[in-house]
This record gives C-alpha cells, sequence and structure tokens, in this order.
C-alpha cells in the first residue's frame, strides 16, 4: 500500500492552517500550498516551511496526499479546472458529496474534521472527530493510518450521514455563537460587560459533557414562566427581530414541555 508522506494544500483558511499545523507536527512534510490570494498562500507556506503557488497551473503533481481545503462554491469551481490523475485527492467539506472530486482522479476521498477553527488559535487534534470516507477501502485504509497521527477520534461515515452531521454542528456551534454576539449588544447597551456571561458559557457547554442536553435544559421559557417572558419581551420591544427570535425559541422550548429539577436560571 502507498504510504503517505508528503501532502500539498489546496486552500489557505482556516482549516488548511490548523489541519496544516496538526499533520507537520505528526511528522508529515507539507510541499505546497496554493491559494487564489498571494497573501494567504505565502503566509500558510511560510508557517508550514513549504512552497506556494497562486496558479492552479503550477500545483505540483509529486505529492502523495491533495488535501482541498475551501469554501464548497470554491471547491466546486476548482474541481472544473484542476486535473491530478492518479494522485490521491480529497476535500474537508462537511457537505459536500464525496463523488464530486471524480472529475478529478480515480481516487478521493473525504477528511472532515468536526472542529470550528479559526487561524488564530492553538487547537489539539487529539480529541478532533475525524470524519472519513472514500471510494476503495485501499484509500479509506490510507486515510485512517493519516488521520490516526493526528487524532484519537476516527469515525467512517457516509456523505448524507457527514451532511446530518454538519447540520446538527451549525445547531450546536454557529448559532448559539450568534446567540453569543446578541448577548454581547444586549449587555453593552446596558453598560455591561460580555465577562460575567463567560462562568455561565463554561458551565453551559460542560454540562453536556454529561448530561443529555434535554434534561440540562434551564430557563423561564422550560419552566413554564409567563411573567419573566413576558417582561424579556417587553424589553424587546423595540427590535422586532430580536423580539420574534426570542418568541419563537421560548415557545419551542415551552411546547417541548420538560421541566427539570433544580432550576436556578
Amino acid at each position: 500500500m502507498q504510504k503517505i508522506k508528503n501532502i500539498a494544500f489546496i486552500g489557505a483558511g482556516n482549516v488548511a492552517t490548523q489541519l496544516g499545523f496538526a499533520l507537520v507536527g505528526a511528522g508529515f512534510k507539507i510541499v505546497q500550498v496554493y491559494s487564489r490570494t498571494q497573501t494567504s498562500a505565502e503566509w500558510l507556506a511560510g508557517k508550514l516551511s513549504a512552497d506556494f503557488t497562486i496558479s492552479i497551473d503550477e500545483i505540483k503533481l509529486d505529492a502523495d496526499l491533495y488535501i482541498i481545503s475551501l469554501t464548497d462554491d470554491a471547491t466546486g469551481e476548482i474541481c472544473k479546472k484542476l486535473d491530478l490523475r492518479d494522485k490521491f485527492v480529497v476535500h474537508t467539506s462537511g457537505t459536500l458529496p464525496l463523488d464530486i472530486l471524480s472529475s478529478i482522479s480515480n481516487r478521493y476521498g473525504v477528511f472532515y474534521p468536526l472542529q470550528t477553527f479559526s487561524k488564530c488559535r492553538n487547537i489539539n487534534f487529539q480529541d478532533i472527530p475525524l470524519c472519513l470516507e472514500a471510494n476503495s477501502q485501499e484509500n479509506l485504509d490510507l486515510l485512517k493510518k493519516l488521520a490516526k497521527k493526528v487524532s484519537e477520534k476516527i469515525y467512517e461515515i457516509n456523505s448524507g450521514q457527514r451532511k446530518m452531521l454538519h447540520l446538527a454542528a451549525v445547531f450546536a456551534c454557529n448559532f448559539p455563537n450568534f446567540m453569543y454576539t446578541i448577548a454581547q449588544k444586549i449587555l453593552g447597551d446596558a453598560d455591561l460587560e460580555f465577562d460575567l456571561l463567560k462562568p455561565l458559557i463554561r458551565e453551559t457547554a460542560e454540562k453536556v459533557q454529561t448530561i443529555n442536553p434535554v434534561d440540562a435544559q434551564t430557563g423561564p421559557a422550560i419552566r413554564g414562566d409567563r411573567k419573566i417572558m413576558e417582561q424579556h419581551l417587553e424589553l424587546l420591544k423595540d427590535n422586532k427581530e430580536l423580539y420574534d427570535l426570542y418568541k419563537f425559541i421560548s415557545d419551542q422550548l415551552v411546547t417541548s414541555n420538560k421541566q427539570p429539577e433544580n432550576e436556578q436560571l
């Protein structure tokens, strides 16, 4: 079986950056970084001691693995232009199907790390679920060997399952983070610091590590406290968007009719 030693990145965003760091730390060599913008390509290539290019025609053909880490739209576009023939190619998307890469090569797969990434934050890949898929058992085995070098959590899931996982991740990660933004604005308007909420945010996230989310739910809506909810809605009466958002989510919680013990908030 072919071994993966040399890797090329097509993309230089958050996922490529953190995955690149993890792979280099695990002993792999990044030979090239491609990006449409020179600043991004040069910056990441410098961090990974790799060459860089902003031209698709100059992507090297001597890597053992090509990792496409772009937005879904950009991945679709590059699939129309890139020809890697018998090279092993994977994408890191949570939503794109496996076979979108079939026009690029006859060897392809998915290497999807389930995590939120930012270039400015160090992250430990050992605890990140890596979701794998490939168009052959041999290619899947290669990906598993690679994945085990950077994470202890390896999952083989198909394209349909991965799309549902990504949907769940949006609800679990992106939407709550947007709620933090709203909360920060509400506090700012009252001349209060967001730091006041950080212990609450930490405890909320930590509880679901050991408690089923439905059992961890607290708040006025889940206990049916209409008086407090009406007070909150009164405070939001001049902001229709937040008023409607608060009411919709509260109504959903009331409908769930869950009454946890030892309610505190």
